[in-house]
């Protein structure tokens, strides 16, 4: 099983959608397009709220150094 880890090497801002996009096996591009219409769509406070929400809960990715 795997889990959701933010991903700090591939990040714009927090790297939330870069870690969904590896949880999910989806292209981050789409994904972060997607994020952003909902987010626009829904008058930002869920989706922009639930950004937040994980960018502070979730655990980041251990970065392997060399």
């Amino acid at each position: 099983m795997k889990d959701f880890k933010l991903d700090k090497t591939n990040k714009k801002l927090a790297g939330v959608c870069s870690g969904l996009s590896k949880y999910f096996e989806v292209d981050v591009t789409l994904l972060r397009v997607g994020f952003i219409c909902l987010t626009l769509a829904t008058g930002f406070v869920p989706f922009a709220l639930l950004y937040v929400i994980l960018a502070l809960v979730a655990p980041e990715e251990e970065v392997s150094g060399g």
